[in-house]
């Protein structure tokens, strides 16, 4: 499961791959959600690949993205701006509260992504909507 989200953790859209498939191979379903290029994409090591990252900059956003470790020229992180991707991971973490995303009883993607959105319609809402 991949998610792209805003900068407080509201996801935009999911895009769906094998458990044996690279991260960086759900990039092209990633970035096109139709929604506003943000200034920087922060992603995680599965996300190294310098096609995605020419590919970002070629569309003006910072790829805030640590290198691999057996990379033979690592690329230089932003580290201060990489802390902020703990707002994506308690994103994935509110999102598997939810006792059926968590144990997939989905059988078929479609009805797993179905309730990752509406899972996400749930987070959206409870930042608009007054708790107190």
């Amino acid at each position: 499961m991949h998610a792209r989200c805003d900068n407080q953790g509201r996801p935009f859209g999911f895009a769906l791959s094998g458990g044996q498939v690279s991260d960086y191979k759900a990039t092209d379903a990633l970035m096109a959600f139709p929604v506003p290029n943000p200034k920087a994409m922060l992603a995680d090591r599965g996300y190294d690949s310098d096609g995605f990252r020419q590919d970002l900059l070629f569309r003006g956003i910072l790829p805030v993205i640590p290198s691999r470790k057996g990379r033979n020229a690592p690329q230089k992180t932003d580290w201060r701006r990489y802390r902020d991707r703990n707002r994506i991971e308690r994103m994935f973490n509110r999102l598997k509260q939810m006792r059926r995303i968590a144990t997939r009883y989905d059988k078929t993607a479609l009805s797993f992504i179905s309730f990752l959105n509406l899972a996400a319609a749930r987070l959206w809402i409870e930042s608009f909507v007054n708790a107190t």
